[in-house]
């Protein structure tokens, strides 16, 4: 099994909902991937009929029976971020949906909160299935750190394994940064300015090039727009299974994510891994 990252603890966030089967069945797929141990996190009364469900479903999905159950009390998304962080957990998995409006899938309240406050990488799943559908194709959002590097590597461990069609590294280059870029030209004395368009691209390119060899195709695009909509219509326009987002460890509120992706604490076009 290739194991595409550092990944050792994977938990799956887990509530008795018509789809808690399903994100459970993804999150097992997720932890094979990842070669790690896998956990529950269950918010709700220890008993020996939870016990007893939770037993059932593990066996039925073929899953370790000996995965530990972490409980806690209260507000859902509290005792869910409390629980990632007592048992040093590197993944957790949820469900991310709330209800979809007629355009756009919005994010619930846990997974919101898991985005802007867990201690650990997120990978939420907009429409979970008992028999996980392979992640054709990936979008991967690039800025040029050191972190964003090591997330590309392992999300090209990840494309690999999923035999994936097709892993899209974009970045969003709005009419602002050009306008910023005409208005501050670099006269040679040193001073920054932002990359023009064409400047981007080979920025993008080089990042690309970097990951070395690989099997998984790689597209690199720069995306012109004035807002986040812009990676989002993307997104849906190539029909992407799953959107990578690194983020650096300290940026630990969505808020602090680039303005331009500030989106995806709302709207989310498809299934996202947080990388932290």
């Amino acid at each position: 099994m290739m194991n595409p990252s550092t990944y050792k603890k994977v938990a799956v966030a887990s509530t008795f909902s018509p789809r808690f089967e399903q994100v459970l069945s993804e999150a097992g797929r997720i932890r094979e991937r990842f070669g790690a141990d896998l956990s529950l996190i269950y918010i709700g009364q220890r008993n020996d009929e939870t016990a007893k469900k939770f037993q059932e479903i593990l066996g039925r999905l073929q899953l370790p029976g000996d995965s530990p159950v972490h409980y806690g009390q209260g507000d859902p998304a509290d005792g869910i971020l409390r629980a990632i962080a007592d048992n040093d957990v590197d993944l957790i998995v949820a469900g991310a949906l709330e209800k979809e409006s007629a355009l756009h899938p919005f994010l619930g309240n846990v997974a919101r909160r898991l985005l802007r406050e867990a201690s650990c990488s997120v990978l939420l799943f907009t429409n979970p299935e008992l028999k996980p559908k392979p992640l054709r194709r990936i979008v991967f959002v690039a800025n040029y750190s050191d972190h964003a590097q090591r997330a590309f590597q392992q999300t090209l461990k990840l494309a690999a394994a999923e035999s994936s069609e097709r892993l899209y590294a974009v970045r969003v280059y709005t009419t602002f940064d050009e306008v910023r870029a005409t208005m501050f030209v670099d006269n040679g004395d040193g001073t920054p300015r932002p990359r023009t368009f064409d400047e981007e691209d080979a920025a993008l390119e080089k990042f690309v090039l970097a990951a070395g060899e690989t099997e998984v195709p790689i597209e690199a695009r720069c995306i012109r727009g004035n807002t986040g909509f812009a990676a989002s219509d993307f997104i849906q326009s190539v029909e992407a299974d799953l959107l990578v987002v690194p983020v650096h460890k300290s940026e630990t509120s969505v808020e602090r994510l680039p303005n331009h992706l500030a989106w995806i604490a709302d709207v989310i076009p498809c299934n996202l891994w947080l990388i932290r």
